[in-house]
């Protein structure tokens, strides 16, 4: 009998706080794990501004998956000698290597010595090639490296994985190279068989009793459209006084600052509940309190937050810059508003004003993720992708 297939997992983070491509990281291990495939996961210590409290350089058994941490010397690009010192000596022991980011250091080792020994690898770029990214975030350093490594990378992949077809297209309208394999995130959906009864969130804030509850949840960023969320939302407010927005998430601390300033200005904070982060139990409470979720992104690879909610049943809000806005619009599982607060302010307040809407595009937004966002599916669609790489029969 053939020995299992070995796949190694490049990823800078893993961290929780680094959000949704650590959480999808550990949900593609498992499932790889699950079908029969030998699973390591090579990354750093990092977590956002902190660090991981693991074992260094030795193997760590997780679901099945074997990951390997290693010290991260700077958190801006996510450097790490121990992390290339170790790929140099096990690259070769692999049958393929999956690389999850680029304009990050561990790409380059990863990709690097994948060639050097003859090693097909792949690349998952994160979101990374969009064009708000490229134009808003350091923009003259990542034309720069785009040109002299990241293009480079790409060209000798096997191919790109992409999550979503808008995230393809972005990648497209910048010339990027590579034969490209759409696959989208799955989530296990046994964690979101039976959610906790409702009352998570209100037993934490008291004072959201009787109110209908507008949940965000996801990472503090600037992409994430809080900056048209708050006046969205005070909008609502100024008609509407039985309503609550939770904001889950973490996120640089003085952006968090002005945000809370913000909120003050507009006179909702004491409307407001700032969770923090959530994980596990915690989040699955929130999304099992919650009347209604939005994400209003200016820009989202893919958006798996979004699939979480539909998953617990809640009718989601998100802008027409969250990738799959097209797959939530046409399963009817949901509102899709462009970035502007009138439009978001609208289609918030017609699902408060609804609860049978809400229930309709709840029960939508769970088949949708059954039949599209399963772990299962992406499984099958990554086992697909690797027997075409390896010429052999993996599914």
């Amino acid at each position: 009998m053939d020995r299992p297939v070995r796949v190694l997992h490049v990823i800078p983070s893993i961290g929780p706080l680094r959000g949704g491509p650590s959480v999808a990281m550990r949900a593609l291990a498992r499932a790889l794990a699950r079908a029969g495939v030998d699973v390591h996961v090579a990354t750093t210590d990092d977590n956002g501004p902190g660090r991981l409290a693991v074992r260094l350089g030795r193997p760590v058994d997780e679901d099945g998956a074997t990951l390997w941490y290693f010290r991260r010397q700077t958190r801006f690009y996510t450097t790490s000698w121990a992390l290339t010192r170790w790929l140099a000596g096990n690259v070769a022991a692999y049958d393929l290597v999956h690389i999850h980011a680029l304009f990050s250091y561990a790409a380059v080792p990863a990709s690097v010595l994948a060639r050097q020994h003859d090693v097909p690898y792949i690349v998952r770029p994160l979101g990374t090639l969009n064009r708000f990214g490229m134009e808003t975030r350091r923009p003259r350093l990542k034309r720069i490296s785009y040109g002299l490594i990241e293009r480079r990378i790409l060209a000798g992949a096997a191919c790109v994985h992409y999550t979503s077809e808008a995230e393809r297209s972005e990648a497209t309208a910048l010339g990027a190279p590579g034969r490209p394999v759409v696959i989208p995130h799955g989530i296990d959906l046994e964690a979101f068989q039976r959610l906790a009864p409702r009352g998570w969130i209100r037993r934490r804030a008291p004072h959201l009793a009787g109110r209908t509850i507008i949940l965000f949840l996801s990472r503090i960023d600037r992409k994430k459209g809080l900056d048209l969320l708050l006046p969205a939302f005070a909008r609502l407010r100024a008609q509407q006084s039985k309503i609550a927005l939770v904001i889950a998430g973490d996120g640089e601390a003085e952006f968090i600052g002005k945000l809370k300033a913000e909120a003050t200005r507009l006179g909702i904070d004491a409307d407001l509940y700032w969770a923090g982060f959530l994980d596990g139990d915690e989040k699955l409470g929130a999304l099992a309190d919650a009347d209604l979720f939005v994400l209003p992104s200016y820009s989202e690879n893919f958006g798996l937050s979004v699939v979480e909610a539909m998953a617990s049943r809640l009718a989601v809000v998100i802008s027409d810059e969250v990738a799959i806005h097209h797959e939530v619009a046409r399963g009817q599982a949901g509102l899709v508003t462009s970035c502007q607060v009138p439009s978001l302010s609208a289609a918030l307040a017609s699902l408060v004003a609804d609860a049978g809407l809400r229930e309709r595009l709840g029960q939508a937004g769970r088949r949708l993720v059954e039949s599209g966002f399963s772990a299962d599916a992406m499984t099958f669609a990554v086992l697909g992708m690797y027997d075409e790489i390896l010429g052999r029969s993996l599914a």
